[in-house]
């Protein structure tokens, strides 16, 4: 699977309105490109952070919505956005557990490592990381996205809920500890998102 992400960031107050259209307009156009397998989207409404994530059953399929979606995008996204920023990733690992997750939270890690490392990184996330977050109270998805050309990646954690998303701080951060030093990674950010809305057949 693949993944393209769009990372917005505008006024907090306009948020709202990219959200109803995103939510009507946006997801129907997604709908009718070939190869779409899903989306979510995600919002940090107090400082004006808007994510989405759309889940594509082949790099072709991913690209050749990209021509579409650009056209798109800056009047799906009026009058909110005033910066976008997108990117594409290929799934590395993705591990969904039985629970809900609309109403929950997402935190994202953006990681940077050396592209030569890359196997090394999916390998000890999928031995050592997983294993670990699935005993975190609250945990519904795990994933691990991959930009191996640039050396770039994500780790998205979706909780049930904020109490636990806010609970299970100390542990995570202690399994991101002990990934990164184990994968020669660098965390360059870490972020927390309301769920909006999560297609159940990929989030």
């Amino acid at each position: 699977m693949f993944v393209r992400t769009v990372y917005a960031t505008g006024d907090p107050a306009l948020l709202d309105s990219a959200l109803r259209v995103l939510n009507s307009q946006g997801h129907d156009l997604l709908e009718e490109r070939p190869g779409y397998r899903g989306a979510g989207v995600f919002v940090d409404r107090e400082l004006g952070k808007l994510l989405t994530v759309s889940w594509w059953e082949s790099e072709e399929a991913q690209v050749n919505s990209d021509e579409v979606m650009r056209e798109r995008r800056p009047a799906l996204l009026e009058p909110f956005a005033a910066s976008v920023a997108v990117e594409h990733y290929r799934v590395a690992v993705f591990h969904a557990l039985p629970r809900p997750v609309v109403g929950g939270a997402l935190r994202v890690a953006r990681l940077e490592f050396d592209p030569r490392d890359a196997d090394l990184l999916a390998d000890t996330f999928h031995a050592s990381a997983l294993p670990r977050l699935e005993t975190v109270q609250g945990l519904a998805r795990a994933a691990l996205f991959l930009d191996r050309d640039r050396g770039r990646g994500i780790v998205g954690t979706v909780f049930t809920d904020h109490r636990t998303l806010a609970a299970s701080r100390a542990a995570q951060s202690a399994i991101r500890r002990s990934v990164t030093a184990k994968a020669h990674v660098t965390v360059v950010a870490l972020e927390e998102f309301d769920v909006i809305h999560a297609d159940p057949h990929t989030l």
